[in-house]
């Protein structure tokens, strides 16, 4: 796909994240829309998938660590032709499969339930290794938040893969500087990033997760680098895409109303 696709792709994907939470009275827009770029670049370009055989054998599978960024992933999948994107505006419904979290019993395309932050990035270790071990051709992708660093379980799991050699996993950190409390700066601070994952024997790529010429090459690198896994971390911006919510992390867990989803949604460029 073209660069230009996947933008429009990408600004579709930001016009549901918001039409779905405003919908549903409560989700976290602030995460979603910093991580979108990069979700529909790995539904749409990076994963060898298939929306008509979700459990396609060898298949490149990807874990939303950040779970409560997942209006951006069932933004992504609708997009993609996973499911009808009219379906998604049941999100946090009682008795709706899209749930505040991911639930990979209910949605197809989801491969693992997360929302306890840092489990997600350790299942994917698991993941990767048992495709080293079937020696399938499949690859594992999965994204963090920067605020999700904070978590020890987080440290464990980059050991492992790298002790292991999981050339066969990518991590993209979403590097937005906030998190629920504020700066991350000042509730933990998580800097430096690269210089840690290096430390644990990680190969680092840092871009602009906003640039889709930026991400598609760090993906290509990743997976062209051999012995190692690979972490690629995405400076992006909290609420991207939308200027009342930019770099506020008051709109970390924060449902728009109708006059701000009207402005959000004239800003994205989308239809109401």
């Amino acid at each position: 796909m073209e660069i230009n696709e996947l933008e429009k792709a990408a600004a579709a994907v930001r016009v549901t994240i918001i039409k779905s939470i405003h919908a549903a009275g409560s989700g976290h827009p602030g995460g979603s829309l910093s991580a979108a770029d990069i979700i529909t670049a790995l539904y749409f370009e990076i994963m060898n998938i298939d929306p008509q055989d979700p459990q396609m054998k060898d298949r490149d599978k990807f874990v939303l660590s950040k779970g409560h960024a997942n209006p951006a992933q069932y933004a992504a999948l609708a997009e993609r032709g996973y499911f009808p994107k009219e379906d998604v505006m049941t999100l946090r419904k009682l008795g709706s499969k899209f749930q505040g979290h991911p639930n990979m019993h209910y949605v197809p395309g989801i491969e693992m339930s997360t929302g306890s932050l840092g489990q997600g990035f350790s299942t994917t270790v698991g993941m990767a290794l048992a495709y080293k071990m079937d020696k399938s051709t499949g690859r594992v992708y999965t994204m963090l938040g920067d605020g999700e660093l904070q978590e020890g379980i987080v440290w464990e799991a980059a050991m492992a893969a790298a002790h292991y050699g999981l050339d066969n996993l990518t991590a993209f950190v979403d590097w937005n500087g906030l998190q629920i409390d504020g700066r991350n700066d000042d509730v933990m601070k998580v800097a430096p990033i690269a210089e840690k994952f290096a430390a644990f024997g990680w190969h680092v790529i840092s871009i602009d997760g906003h640039d889709m010429k930026q991400i598609l090459a760090a993906a290509d690198e990743a997976k062209n680098t051999k012995g190692q896994p690979t972490v690629i971390i995405a400076k992006t911006i909290k609420g991207k895409g939308v200027s009342f919510m930019e770099d506020q992390a008051g709109w970390h867990g924060k449902a728009p109303n109708d006059e701000e989803c009207a402005q959000a949604i004239k800003e994205l460029g989308g239809e109401q």
